[in-house]
């Protein structure tokens, strides 16, 4: 596997793992008692910090790809394997 290969997918396992972890740790105004302002949306966060969904992201992608790439090398899961009949 070239580097650009590994990482465009490095690449998607981080935008997935983005998504995945975006929910966490998230409250709204209504939960943290602040005020909300005219037009705010209910659900509309009050403490997004993007910083730490960048980092959770980076460790859930770095194990994930980390898994995607041993399974790629050592052959655990296969097509042949998955398409087995017994």
């Amino acid at each position: 596997m070239n580097w650009y290969a590994i990482f465009a997918i490095y690449v998607l396992f981080w935008v997935i793992s983005a998504f995945i972890v975006l929910p966490f740790g998230i409250r709204t105004p209504d939960e943290t008692g602040e005020v909300m302002l005219k037009g705010q949306a209910d659900s509309a966060p009050s403490n997004f910090r993007p910083g730490m969904v960048a980092i959770r992201a980076t460790i859930l992608s770095a194990v994930l790809f980390g898994l995607y790439y041993a399974n790629y090398v050592e052959g655990w899961v296969t097509l042949e394997r998955l398409t087995h009949t017994y």
